[in-house]
């Protein structure tokens, strides 16, 4: 699995760095704590970047959840109407 973040130019470096710990499921305090910041700039950093716009995406290789690997169990929701 591979966490992408797109828009990540428009986010300064604090910013994604701040990102990417919050998106990793980071407390605000554990990220000023690893940063050397105050909780407060660790929100204002994340909201910042917040306004500015990102998109993560979250890239998984192959088919993990099994969802096209054949295993038919009949169910109906077949993609295409089949």
């Amino acid at each position: 699995m591979q966490i992408e973040i797109r828009g990540a130019e428009r986010l300064s470096f604090r910013e994604r760095q701040v990102v990417v710990l919050k998106e990793m499921n980071h407390s605000t305090d554990a990220i000023a704590k690893q940063l050397g910041l105050s909780a407060s700039t660790v929100g204002t950093l994340y909201n910042r970047a917040r306004t500015k716009g990102y998109q993560v995406v979250i890239l998984i290789a192959g088919d993990p959840l099994g969802l096209f690997g054949g295993n038919d169990e009949g169910d109906g929701d077949d993609i295409g109407g089949r």
